[in-house]
């Protein structure tokens, strides 16, 4: 197969070496030209990726569009914000996976919704599940869910991708593997809140491992309350990006969201965090767009709902752990 991956972030760059690794002709385009210089010389994503070498066989151009009409499979690993400008340049009818994972700020939509704004006749899915890219990207076993309405689409994924270190399994439900995809890197902020608070010196009645627990699980409640409202099939939920990926976004080290939510239970600001951080934590720009949308739709969403009055300094962390606590006592089957 002849594979395009557009975005030479950490995730791009994992899944086109996993596919040049596979025996495909993988092109991974960067968005400018001194980006896939360096990349092509330097046979590292050294910026992302330390470490991982680039296969031979792997190509690299930052000139998209004069590849993308050849490609067998098209990969968009740019941030949600970038998604939209990528699917327009598609070619009409071109089979495409994204792997960003979140609402577009602004308009609340989803991917799959931007795809059919964008090019009603694309065959259109997401990559998605629990997955750090730099384990990816050195072969450690991995797990992932290729989710198309399109059938035929999501075993064309499989064939690009499945291996003995990396499994794709195939779903029907994109909506679910989006919602899953977007929510749990909000709540990943919420859990590291959580436990950055329990391992102050200073607050021995902090929140701990029973405290993580309850946000997971009660988390886990939240995304399904929105994904069902918007469509999708509460099996989802259990599987790979959702109940995975949460649990993985929010304990592991990894975790980009995790590390913002760490940060800010010891005190430091939010645009502190960002610059240290250097890459997009992708919860922290769709937390607004995930609550928005829940309003509308009268899901209720409190931890997402403190996660967001914390991001913008209407609450403290001990004030976001005070209010979820001191919330009335219900039953735990009630959809709210």
């Amino acid at each position: 197969m002849q594979i395009q991956v557009v975005g030479a972030g950490a995730w791009g760059t994992a899944l086109a070496i996993q596919a040049a690794q596979a025996g495909h002709a993988v092109t991974l385009c960067a968005r400018s030209p001194a980006v896939a210089q360096r990349l092509a010389a330097e046979r590292v994503n050294a910026a992302y990726l330390p470490g991982a070498a680039f296969p031979d066989s792997l190509a690299v151009a930052h000139d998209a569009d004069k590849a993308l009409a050849k490609a067998d499979l098209h990969i968009i690993g740019t941030p949600m914000a970038g998604l939209r400008e990528a699917l327009g340049r598609l070619p009409a009818a071109a089979s495409v996976f994204w792997l960003c994972k979140g609402f577009e700020a602004g308009t609340g939509r989803l991917g799959h919704e931007i795809a059919r704004e964008v090019g009603p006749q694309l065959r259109v899915g997401v990559l998605s599940g629990p997955s750090f890219a730099q384990e990816v990207a050195a072969g450690r076993p991995t797990a992932l869910v290729a989710a198309s309405r399109d059938e035929g689409l999501a075993q064309l994924a499989v064939t690009a991708l499945h291996s003995e270190r990396l499994r794709i399994y195939t779903s029907g439900d994109p909506v679910g593997v989006e919602v899953g995809g977007a929510v749990k890197n909000v709540l990943a902020i919420a859990v590291g809140i959580c436990d950055g608070l329990g391992q102050r010196a200073d607050a021995p009645l902090a929140p701990g491992l029973n405290a993580r627990a309850a946000l997971i699980t009660r988390g886990l409640a939240e995304m399904m309350r929105l994904g069902l409202a918007l469509g999708a099939q509460p099996d989802t939920f259990m599987g790979l990006s959702g109940l995975g990926d949460l649990v993985l976004t929010a304990t592991g080290d990894l975790s980009r969201n995790r590390r913002v939510g760490l940060a800010l239970a010891q005190g430091r600001s939010l645009p502190e965090v960002l610059a240290e951080l250097g890459h997009v934590a992708e919860g922290v720009y769709s937390a607004p767009t995930v609550l928005a949308r829940a309003q509308a739709l009268a899901v209720d969403m409190p931890i997402t709902a403190a996660v967001v009055a914390l991001l913008a300094g209407r609450l403290t962390p001990w004030q976001a752990v005070e209010q979820l606590m001191g919330r009335g006592a219900r039953a735990e089957s009630e959809r709210s």
